[in-house]
């Protein structure tokens, strides 16, 4: 079986994900794959040996300033014109699947040359019955139609009693000591000055923050500065008790695996971001503020515990469910997986509105 694998470029979380099912799939006998990634230039990239000679395309990506998604800046970003050239020109003739983490071009192409296509991604759990905010008739039609495929695997924190699956997790839980006062912080949607005002008062901490706007590692007393790494981010991740960061999907489910407290901050007007920060709090997984607020920095930092869950290894699910010919419906891959899903710390985790398993 061939596949070609097309991931959304605009959020490492989307990385993360493709890294973990690249391994699982590798270990499936009779599997070769290819990459496509869209929406991040190339040279902005990194740590992509694992996915070899991959393809790369514009795509369709939004603006953000401040915090916030700038709309009239997204719009003069994307060029609408390549994006359906692209499409037209990707020949897939060679490929017995196509499987989108939320990237347009691949799904897009495989619907028009009528390619059998698998969707896995946390976006597509929005097309069921889950917890949201902000949503409205644009949100729900991007969720539907911007990467469309034949088949679709919601991923979330928990089940809302809808056939989705739990997170996919890329991180190596090697045994390391957490250091009570390491919080790091990923606010790659705001400025590196705003996040440093914020975290300034807290001195009784150390704060490891990460950003794409740092180019070089540097310390300003309890403040630690660093460039986006991966290895050098998963081993701080390890080893803190806490993480700030906005609401993605996939650091945040990296944080619950490993039992850290989490305080996000949502994307302005990115219905996603607003979703995954009120399901954290529904669920007890985390804390959120609506701005960067000190207030509740200090709140969370002196009164909130982490919350850990164990999820089992989604990725060779996947991986066997794919190799298997997808024969199993999402409803009894999603039952499996649940049931094998550890939340201790959670007590109330089946008494939500959204019903028990």
């Amino acid at each position: 079986m061939k596949i070609l694998y097309g991931v959304q470029g605009t959020g490492n979380g989307h990385l993360s994900r493709a890294r973990a099912m690249d391994k699982a799939l590798k270990k499936k006998k009779g599997i070769e794959i290819d990459y496509l990634f869209s929406g991040r230039e190339g040279k902005h990239y990194f740590d992509m040996e694992q996915f070899g000679d991959f393809a790369c395309y514009p795509g369709l990506t939004f603006i953000t300033k401040d915090g916030k998604i700038s709309f009239l800046a997204t719009l003069k970003k994307n060029n609408i014109r390549q994006f359906f050239f692209n499409i037209k020109q990707l020949d897939l003739s060679q490929y017995d699947l196509v499987i989108s983490d939320f990237e347009p071009i691949s799904a897009w192409a495989a619907k028009n040359q009528k390619v059998p296509s698998l969707a896995i991604g946390h976006q597509y759990a929005f097309l069921c019955n889950i917890p949201k905010q902000g949503s409205n008739i644009f949100n729900d039609a991007l969720m539907k139609y911007f990467a469309p495929t034949d088949k679709q695997i919601g991923l979330h924190w928990h089940h809302f009693n809808q056939p989705i699956l739990p997170p996919i997790v890329d991180l190596d839980h090697q045994p390391i000591d957490v250091i009570d006062n390491k919080i790091v912080v990923y606010l790659g949607f705001e400025t590196t000055a705003a996040v440093m005002q914020l975290l300034q008062p807290f001195t009784d901490y150390e704060f490891f923050i990460y950003s794409p706007s740092i180019s070089t590692k540097m310390s300003q007393n309890h403040l630690h500065l660093h460039p986006v790494n991966r290895d050098g981010f998963k081993k701080d991740l390890l080893s803190c008790n806490g993480v700030i960061t906005n609401a993605g999907f996939e650091l945040a489910s990296e944080a619950i695996s490993l039992g850290k407290k989490i305080l996000v901050k949502p994307l302005i007007g990115q219905m996603e971001q607003l979703s995954n920060a009120y399901a954290l709090d529904k669920l007890s997984l985390g804390m959120t503020m609506p701005q960067l607020d000190s207030t509740v920095v200090e709140k969370w930092l002196t009164g909130f515990t982490g919350k850990q869950v164990h999820y089992p290894d989604v990725p060779k699910a996947l991986a066997d469910w794919i190799a298997s010919g997808m024969q199993q419906t999402n409803a009894e891959l999603s039952t499996s997986l649940w049931k094998a899903t550890c939340s201790p710390d959670i007590h109330h985790f089946t008494s939500l509105d959204y019903g028990s398993p």
